[in-house]
């Protein structure tokens, strides 16, 4: 049923349960899975123009931990049978766009997400990616809990 699965990752408890999940269906459907992690937009603009230091700084963080959730989804993926995974990056976009934007451009049948499980207040002050990706995505999303 499904033959690409997108996977967003952020490296958290949430996004490795949603990659665990993603890893199954892709072996179950015999899919290919792309394992997105998307680096938010600097968020110091005006200082960063002044310091480039501070811009390379958050750069070099952001792209390590990317490819640290990156090595954690294939891991999982090599077990056998083993599944095809693509790591991809996206850059100075909000996650949400970026993933609903990401889906469109390899062409997915799917969207997994990972949610905190947030509610109330704390969802509301915080927002919530998976929300976000479910209201804009043309295609199905599985939010994982």
């Amino acid at each position: 049923m499904f033959r690409h699965i997108l996977l967003a990752t952020d490296g958290s408890s949430a996004s490795e349960h949603a990659a665990q999940l993603a890893v199954e269906l892709a072996r179950v459907h015999q899919a290919r899975l792309t394992a997105l992690y998307v680096v938010d937009p600097y968020p110091y603009l005006g200082v960063g123009e002044a310091n480039p230091l501070g811009f390379q700084a958050y750069m070099s963080a952001a792209l390590q931990h990317a490819a640290q959730a990156h090595q954690k989804v294939m891991a999982l993926c090599e077990t056998a049978p083993a599944v095809e995974v693509q790591p991809r990056l996206a850059e100075d976009v909000a996650a949400a766009t970026g993933i609903v934007q990401s889906a469109r451009q390899v062409e997915a049948d799917l969207i997994v997400v990972g949610s905190h499980g947030r509610t109330g207040v704390a969802r509301l002050m915080l927002g919530s990616v998976a929300s976000k990706v479910v209201a804009e995505s043309p295609i199905p999303v599985l939010v994982a809990r």
